[in-house]
């Protein structure tokens, strides 16, 4: 599989997708048509337009799946795939009622080019349980792409230790995570994403991520770090 897995398509001082670019040029190299899937958003026409704006210096040609008169048919036939963010339950929820979960997992494992961008990232996982969004609707099941054996939690925010907030902060959600469900979490910093070539796996970007796993402390990862191993990851969820 080729896989392009960013935190978030935006990072504080940059336009959509800038800070990623030479990583989106060389997922999509050699490619003229992209299939957006932008049903994380409700305006659909317009985050088409706004994804045809920052890839049309590459010369590619941004078709949004909402127009496709067979969804299903479109994701067969496409040349690259990219799910972006927003709610991540009202995009599963679609994603299941136009029968699109299984499609999208055949077609990217056959070799389908991925990118995903925040909600689309928790997608390629096996769950949406690493979400960090609110359940505005109900999808019919938590099973998402599973297009790797573990979550991801983007837009991932390290502990303040000034901060005031007696909220939870993302580390003790994903430890309250961890406490019912088996599966490591790549907590992925917005500016950082998830490269993964066939069997190999590389965290891209300036800004790293965490690795969270039971049972031990937290991990660093920086730009460059192999994460390989975690394609091998044996996922043990609740019921």
């Amino acid at each position: 599989m080729e896989l392009l897995l960013l935190s978030s398509s935006m990072k504080h001082g940059t336009g959509f997708l800038e800070h990623a670019m030479p990583a989106v040029t060389e997922l999509l190299a050699g490619r003229g048509r992209l299939l957006f899937v932008p049903f994380a958003k409700r305006d659909h026409d317009g985050y088409t337009a706004t994804v045809q704006a920052a890839v049309a210096p590459l010369g590619i040609t941004v078709d949004g799946l909402h127009r496709a008169d067979d969804p299903v048919a479109a994701v067969r036939e496409a040349e690259a795939v990219f799910i972006g963010g927003g709610n991540t339950f009202r995009l599963l929820s679609t994603l299941h009622r136009l029968g699109l979960v299984t499609a999208l997992r055949e077609a990217v494992r056959g070799g389908t080019p991925y990118m995903g961008a925040s909600a689309g990232t928790n997608m390629a996982c096996p769950s949406l349980r690493t979400s960090n969004d609110m359940p505005i609707v109900e999808p019919p099941s938590f099973e998402a792409i599973g297009l790797v054996p573990f979550q991801i939690n983007p837009h991932y925010l390290d502990p303040d230790p000034g901060s005031t907030h007696m909220g939870e902060t993302r580390e003790q959600r994903i430890a309250e995570f961890l406490e019912d469900n088996d599966v490591p979490v790549l907590g992925l910093r917005e500016g950082a994403w998830l490269r993964v070539r066939g069997e190999h796996a590389e965290l891209g970007g300036s800004t790293g991520a965490r690795l969270f796993t039971r049972g031990a402390e937290p991990r660093e990862l920086g730009p460059g770090d192999d994460a390989t191993f975690l394609l091998r990851t044996e996922p043990h969820y609740d019921a």
